[in-house]
């Protein structure tokens, strides 16, 4: 990992842990933007063009998703990394399409994130890649047919021929770890 200090961009709708990064990464002695929502995180982008940015995936108002195709289009080098804790294989797919640099789940450690904002290699894997479980698999297929249908729980109920309050039972519970 890189000694050089760089500007980063924080934008998550959790106060909490938004600060908390932002301490880790001051500590380091990086220079940190923050942002609550996607309205400010593109504001920062387009005025100040920060080095990197970390972008949540699930906030109120406009999803990360959005803040990736937004802020890419007002400063093209911005090397973004999602992290979220609803991590699917079709977001991170989505997120990697619209421009994302990495895709990382939480909770994630300080050292990993810096080292996917500052990687420039194409990471190899180092472990025989296992095909998901069955539950991961449902857990991802609900989770993309749920964005298909902009989050409206009784219409993605409808298309996955589910009652509604089994698809909000089963959104509930964590996703499956593999």
């Amino acid at each position: 990992m890189t000694e050089e200090k760089h500007s980063i961009l924080l934008v998550d709708d959790d106060d909490l842990f938004r600060n908390r990064m932002a301490k880790a990464l001051t500590r380091r002695g990086h220079h940190i933007l923050s942002a609550s929502s996607y309205q400010g995180g593109v504001e920062i982008i387009a005025q100040q063009k920060p080095d990197y940015a970390i972008v949540d995936l699930k906030m109120t108002g406009k999803s990360g998703l959005e803040v990736i195709r937004t802020g890419i289009r007002h400063h093209p080098s911005i090397r973004i990394v999602v992290l979220t804790g609803y991590g699917s294989i079709a977001t991170a797919t989505d997120a990697i399409k619209l421009g994302a640099i990495a895709y990382l789940t939480k909770p994630a450690d300080i050292d990993d994130i810096m080292n996917a904002l500052v990687n420039t290699d194409t990471p190899k894997p180092d472990k025989k890649l296992l095909p998901p479980s069955l539950a991961r698999v449902e857990w991802e297929h609900i989770n993309r047919i749920l964005t298909d249908c902009d989050n409206n729980i009784s219409l993605a109920a409808k298309k996955l021929g589910i009652h509604r309050r089994t698809l909000q039972r089963k959104l509930q519970k964590y996703p499956p770890t593999v």
